[in-house]
Formats: C-alpha cells, sequence, structure tokens
C-alpha cells in the first residue's frame, strides 16, 4: 500500500513548466499507488469554480483522468475550491485539519497556515476569509470583481511577506506539539512554509515526525509512504521549449 501527498504547486498560467510537470507526476506515479492527497495551494489563486478558463479546463482534465482516490484540501490561496471542482475532477474535499490511517496509524494532514499562529497579522486575515458567509460575499461578485481582489491580496501578500521576519511566518513549535497532542498522533503532514524536511519530535516521551512538503518552483517535491517508508522525493521542474519566433 501506498499514499501520495503533494501540495503548493501554485499552479499559473505563466507557469507552463509546473502544470507539465504536474500531469508528468500524474501519469508516472499516481497508478501506481493507492491513494493521492493534495495539501492545498493547488492553484496559486483559485476565483471560484464558475471560472472557467482553457487552463483551469486543462488542470480539471488531467486530475480527472487519475484513477486512485484522490483528496484535495483548502490552501489560504486556494480556498474558494468547490463541490463544483471535485465533482469535475473526482477529488473528495477534505476538512483541515484531517486525520486519516495509514498501516493502522493515524495521521493529521493539514494544509500548515493554522500552524503559523506568530503572524498575528495574517492569522486574522485567514479567520476572516474562512468564514463561510464571507466566502459568500465573494463568489456573488463577478469575476471580475474577484480577480481585482485577488490581485491586491497578492500584492498585499508579498508586501507582508518582505516586511515580516521568516521565524514568524513558520510554524509555531508550541502549535505543532499542542495540535499532534490533542489529535494523538505521532506523524504530522502539512505544506505551506515551502520549508520542505523531516522534524524529528518528541510528545510526551514518544518519537514523532512533521513532514513538510515543498512548493514547486524550481524543483517539485512529493512525500510517498510505503510500507515502513516516509520518503520526501524531490524532482527538476521540466523546463518548456522556448518559442524563439520566426528567424527574419
Amino acid at each position: 500500500m501506498s499514499y501520495l501527498f503533494i501540495s503548493d504547486l501554485h499552479l499559473d498560467e505563466n507557469r507552463g513548466d509546473i502544470t507539465a510537470s504536474l500531469k508528468s507526476f500524474l501519469r508516472e506515479h499516481a497508478p501506481s499507488a493507492d491513494k493521492l492527497f493534495i495539501l492545498g495551494d493547488l492553484f496559486e489563486v483559485w476565483l471560484g469554480d464558475d471560472h472557467e478558463t482553457p487552463f483551469n479546463s486543462d488542470v480539471i482534465q488531467a486530475l480527472s483522468e487519475v484513477q486512485i482516490p484522490k483528496f484535495i484540501m483548502h490552501g489560504n490561496r486556494d480556498f474558494l475550491l468547490g463541490q463544483a471542482f471535485c465533482n469535475m475532477t473526482g477529488c473528495k474535499l477534505l476538512p483541515d485539519p484531517s486525520i486519516i490511517e495509514f498501516a493502522g496509524e493515524p495521521i493529521l494532514l493539514m494544509h500548515g497556515d493554522s500552524l503559523c499562529t506568530r503572524d498575528e497579522d495574517y492569522m486574522k486575515v485567514r479567520q476572516h476569509l474562512r468564514q463561510a458567509e464571507v466566502q459568500k460575499e465573494l463568489l456573488d461578485k463577478t469575476l471580475e470583481e474577484r480577480a481585482a481582489i485577488a490581485r491586491d491580496a497578492r500584492r498585499q501578500s508579498k508586501s507582508h511577506t518582505r516586511e515580516t521576519a521568516a521565524d514568524i511566518m513558520d510554524v509555531t513549535p508550541e502549535e505543532v506539539t499542542r495540535v499532534m497532542t490533542e489529535s494523538n498522533v505521532r506523524l504530522l503532514i502539512h505544506g505551506h512554509t515551502h520549508r520542505p524536511a523531516v522534524h524529528h519530535l518528541e510528545l510526551e516521551g514518544n518519537p514523532a515526525q512533521r513532514i513538510v512538503l515543498g512548493d514547486w518552483d524550481k524543483l517539485g517535491w512529493y512525500l510517498k509512504l510505503e510500507g515502513e517508508k516516509r520518503d520526501l522525493v524531490s524532482f527538476e521542474i521540466a523546463a518548456l521549449p522556448q518559442d524563439k519566433g520566426t528567424p527574419l
């Protein structure tokens, strides 16, 4: 039995290399796995399931062709993913956090942003945007209005990242300990921080692990659980041929 985990691909129509790498990953690795989990920020921005574009349709089609059970979790960039998207792709939407079981062991899955409690400004924004009534208000706006809001949010996010200390935007160790202890798990898998690593912890005298998935940029990342193995794997994002135009 094997499970695959990915997150933080931040798919964008201007990064065709990442989309192509996702398609290769789905063709080459997904068929031999038993389940696939996408732990948030599959897209750089998702304006709503009614945002029909050739790019979005291309990604939806690629996911729909994967025949194994697929699960997706909201990230901070694509929290407007809804049931229509799930119906089109065959994915099941997981709440954040969720507990699954692998080989008889409970595993806590999260996107990871809720663990960054020292970033108080971000946590206030997150709490606001995750309210059902706020999301309904957003989805009631036109696509053009949503796109403008998303552009402004991305500008603010980049400014916040530049002005905030890196350790503040990382997870709070005490929060990790709290959620793992309350969930009674010894393995936590999450993304969001773009700091891929396997962290060894001790919880109530017992060994534990926190595995952080990487974002896809120059490298792609996935975690494979198979038997007793936990392999965090990186690979080069395939560069697409450059259009050199027609010689004069």
